[in-house]
């Protein structure tokens, strides 16, 4: 009888546990639509294309000093949670050096030998991956640093998905 109590116990008790945490992730997400959030008012904002994740680039000369030729990356997954060791790369045309991207925890990377400051209308694509999450997103400047995205939450089907 005894040997049978803890197989009993997982049958019964198991499935209530996912239940439960279905219904967290559910409405962590409302009903579907992933929830992300944006920290600073200047700075750029868009959820990638498939809604995994959400990139926010931090501008080196706004709310969040870093460096000249350096921009600070917050990323955040669909469960609005800070997205930790991910590889993240950045291209775009015309690239003479590539971008370091250097990992500072709670989702925050920093990129250098970047600027962001080129003349003209370009691209900058950042492509993340974590585990086997992969999706990626496209800015477009200098279009982008005229419409950014107040601070706050904002839901995956609202929030600036381009291409």
């Amino acid at each position: 009888m005894k040997k049978y109590i803890i197989p009993i116990f997982m049958i019964v008790f198991f499935p209530a546990f996912i239940n439960v945490r279905a219904q967290h992730l559910e409405e962590k997400t409302d009903v579907g639509k992933a929830k992300f959030t944006k920290h600073f008012n200047e700075s750029l904002f868009r959820i990638t294309e498939k809604g995994e994740f959400s990139i926010e680039i931090l501008l080196d000369d706004k709310e969040y000093k870093i460096g000249k030729d350096v921009i600070g990356i917050v990323v955040h997954d669909k469960n609005d949670d800070d997205v930790k060791i991910a590889d993240i790369k950045i291209s775009y045309q015309d690239m003479k050096e590539s971008p370091v991207v250097i990992e500072k925890g709670h989702g925050v990377y920093v990129v250098s030998n970047l600027d962001i400051k080129r003349e003209g209308k370009w691209e900058l694509n950042i492509k993340v991956k974590q585990y086997r999450k992969v999706d990626k997103i496209t800015f477009i400047f200098p279009d982008a640093l005229n419409k950014p995205l107040p601070a706050g939450e904002y839901y995956s089907d609202t929030a600036g998905k381009t291409k």
